[in-house]
């Protein structure tokens, strides 16, 4: 994946071969100071700059996305191993999101007026705050990036993204993108840095605010950094999100759902359905079922458009993953299909449901999988589903199966979760909030200006006339 801290280059490996393809030098002392300089002095501009302008940037560079989507994507599969039809769904995803805030980012921007009643004239602006440091994952490798650049940028700021080592081919070409958007020097700059740096970072001067995309674990150590040197900061983490079946679902629709939900991404991502929770009177049909949609799944090159189920981005990632099912049978729990890594090079391993009894300590139950294992756990009723969806220390999002709506929104007070998605898989959307609570993390993006906020300085501005 990368070299050592303090090595002088990165390395890009191929999950679906093992092979280093790609070298990308580290950032010097000094680079890394030019790159903060630039961004403040570049923000000092920008954030005065009138709305046309910031909306012409976005809207360039929603078509830079789509022009360059064949070359974007080939970066993303060849990286991480996404399979070439997901990865360039994902560049029309992050287009969608800069076209987005250039359509709307001036009306969520607005001064709101407040009434005081008193004669004074009151609005609370809202003012850019400076620089932000995005610290940005793998499994995404545009999509993380954009949901976070899209409004820090709409809102004035400025961005320098720290991204994974493993994607550093990805985050340089989005760079690539905003400049040939017409973005000045500055407005977006990517660095090459290893983690050991990104402390000093946030509590440079010129930074203002810090967001992360990234596992709990990394959460504490930038939110702690963040805390040390009082700036704000937006969390998104990890997730175990319950995928609940109650008796009265369609379950046809479920099943075909519960495979995207899971196996999308080859099951790397946050927000994918992880821990399925099932109710009594139709958890064997939902286990045989899904079982069978997971095992037909088409396994192969990334570079295929066919290919369903890509490697998993690093063999360290695959090798957990199989650990965490071996724990599991070991405790009890039952492989219903896969449950293994083919014999090949790469980061492999094969599409698996496990069945695991509730109460179990089955690492798939008790902790974030992270790669292509679903987890099925069956529940005595829906208040029993609701307890077991709610054990977890994780509470990014929920998907819930029923075909009694008003039921559904009743027991989503229940649910300890940001988001709850009723027939249909929780997925990000640029109009929606999006974040979780628990470990899952601290604050909201997207949903407007919802996901702006922590990045402004809402600015009371009071005035008093003088006679």
């Amino acid at each position: 994946m990368s070299a050592g801290v303090g090595a002088a280059v990165v390395e890009s490996i191929d999950p679906a071969s093992g092979e280093v393809f790609e070298t990308f030098e580290v950032f010097s002392e000094g680079q890394i100071d030019g790159a903060l300089d630039g961004a403040r002095a570049a923000f000092g501009e920008w954030r005065r700059s009138p709305w046309s302008a910031r909306a012409e940037l976005l809207s360039a560079v929603a078509r830079e996305l789509r022009a360059g989507a064949d070359e974007l994507a080939t970066t993303v599969s060849r990286e991480m191993g996404k399979p070439i039809t997901e990865a360039r769904a994902e560049v029309e995803k992050c287009a969608w999101a800069a076209d987005y805030y250039a359509e709307h980012g001036e009306a969520l921007l607005a001064p709101e007026a407040v009434e005081t009643g008193d004669g004074r004239r009151v609005a609370v602006h809202k003012r850019a705050l400076g620089p932000v440091l995005a610290i940005m994952p793998w499994n995404y490798p545009l999509w993380q990036v954009m949901r976070a650049a899209a409004p820090i940028l709409a809102a004035g700021n400025t961005m320098v993204l720290k991204h994974a080592s493993n994607v550093t081919g990805s985050g340089l070409a989005i760079e690539r993108v905003f400049a040939r958007a017409g973005a000045a020097a500055g407005i977006f700059t990517t660095v090459i840095v290893p983690g050991s740096k990104t402390a000093a970072m946030i509590a440079d001067r010129r930074i203002a605010a810090v967001t992360l995309t990234g596992s709990d674990a990394a959460g504490v150590a930038v939110g702690e950094a963040a805390g040390r040197a009082i700036k704000p900061v937006v969390l998104e983490l990890g997730g175990s999100d319950p995928f609940i079946v109650l008796a009265d679902a369609d379950l046809e629709r479920a099943v075909q759902t519960a495979v995207t939900a899971r196996f999308q991404n080859t099951g790397q991502s946050c927000i994918a359905a992880k821990r399925f929770i099932v109710v009594e009177a139709v958890a064997e049909e939902f286990e045989a079922r899904f079982a069978e949609g997971a095992s037909s799944l088409r396994r192969g090159a990334p570079s295929d458009p066919e290919t369903q189920l890509g490697p998993m981005a690093r063999e360290d990632l695959r090798d957990e993953l199989a650990g965490q099912v071996e724990a599991s049978v070991a405790a009890g729990a039952r492989v219903l299909t896969g449950g293994s890594a083919p014999a090949e090079n790469g980061a492999w391993y094969e599409p698996t449901v496990v069945s695991a009894d509730a109460s179990s300590e089955a690492p798939v139950l008790r902790e974030e999988t992270f790669g292509p294992v679903a987890a099925v756990a069956r529940a005595a009723d829906e208040a029993a589903a609701i307890a077991i969806a709610n054990e977890s220390e994780f509470g990014l999002g929920c998907s819930l199966w029923t075909t009694d709506l008003d039921r559904a929104e009743a027991l989503s007070a229940d649910i300890e979760s940001g988001m709850v998605f009723v027939n249909a898989m929780t997925a990000s959307d640029p109009r929606i909030p999006f974040g979780g609570v628990k470990r899952s993390g601290v604050g909201r993006e997207l949903g407007g200006e919802i996901g702006m906020r922590a990045f402004l300085n809402l600015q009371t501005v009071a005035m008093t006339p003088s006679s």
